[in-house]
């Protein structure tokens, strides 16, 4: 399970950086819109992949760091 932790951090890190430098590539949002309306633009859908490369980097560091709980 620490195995799979390490490549899902590895992963999620990377995936992170990859959508941050896709975001960039995009105008940015215009201010004031929800979460369901940001879904409507690039940068948005891009923005959304961070936070859940982000998240999955965590549950990653989590898995290598508790493999078989507490």
């Amino acid at each position: 399970m620490r195995n799979f932790g390490g490549i899902v951090l590895i992963l999620g890190v990377l995936g992170f950086f990859y959508a941050g430098g896709q975001k960039d590539k995009h105008p940015a949002l215009p201010e004031g819109l929800t979460a369901s309306e940001t879904m409507r633009y690039p940068a948005g859908r891009w923005e959304v992949a961070r936070y859940g490369a982000a998240g999955l980097a965590l549950f990653g560091l989590l898995m290598a760091f508790f493999p078989k709980g507490r």
